[in-house]
């Protein structure tokens, strides 16, 4: 067992600058761009989570680890708004896309005009509306307090939730100290291959032709989301 561990040396010494790095980055980019939308954000969070629970000082690498993904996630949805609003009531989707269509953008857009303030609360826990929901509100002209105000409150409780369940798996792992690189080993490869896959799909569909149309709300949106 000795050999096992010690060719997960590398990464167990390298864990928290690469989780802080790794996690930070992910969590912006899928609160903020269409690139995040192809990402394994929720299982990147939970593996960050089992990594950290294998280091002496995990404990306090995780907190302060979500309190930066919070802050991550609050930037990138406020990144996400502001591209929405440049754009205007003209999103582009992508013809035969499989994520960025126009189907999948009127279901955001719907779905914030009915629940408004609970459905950015919501959005955080669904993976493709979690990045879509910031350029759609930005676009439909959501109140932007109500959404800051609604975004904020979720990052609070999404990004140290799963960061916690990780971190308190792993240390159920832990008690089984050949399991723990195995484990460690198994989800980073996946998260790794989730990632090619994710960027080879991305690609496709970014691929196919745009698609402009308007988004056309009714006005009585700001007025909903605020109530």
């Amino acid at each position: 067992m000795p050999l096992a561990m010690g060719s997960f040396d590398p990464l167990m010494s390298a864990g928290p600058t690469l989780v802080w790095a790794v996690v930070v980055t992910f969590v912006f980019l899928e609160c903020a761009v269409i690139f995040g939308l192809f990402l394994p954000g929720d299982s990147m969070l939970v593996t960050a989570g089992i990594v950290l629970a294998s280091h002496s000082a995990g404990e306090q690498h995780v907190w302060a680890l979500s309190l930066g993904a919070m802050v991550a996630a609050i930037a990138g949805n406020q990144v996400g708004y502001a591209i929405g609003q440049r754009a205007g009531q003209h999103l582009v989707a992508r013809k035969g896309g499989r994520y960025v269509n126009v189907r999948n953008v009127q279901r955001v857009s719907e779905f914030l005009l009915r629940y408004g303030f609970v459905a950015v609360l919501v959005a955080r826990w669904i993976p493709w509306v979690r990045t879509l929901c910031p350029s759609v509100a930005g676009a439909a002209r959501m109140d932007h307090r109500t959404f800051t105000v609604a975004s904020t409150i979720g990052a609070i409780v999404w990004a140290p939730v799963l960061l916690l369940i990780g971190y308190y798996a792993g240390g159920f792992v832990a008690q089984v100290p050949w399991l723990m690189p195995i484990v460690i080993g198994i989800l980073v490869a996946a998260l790794i291959v989730a990632t090619i896959v994710g960027i080879r799909r991305y690609q496709r569909e970014m691929s196919q032709p745009a698609e402009d149309f308007s988004l056309a709300p009714p006005p009585t949106l700001a007025a909903e989301t605020e109530s």
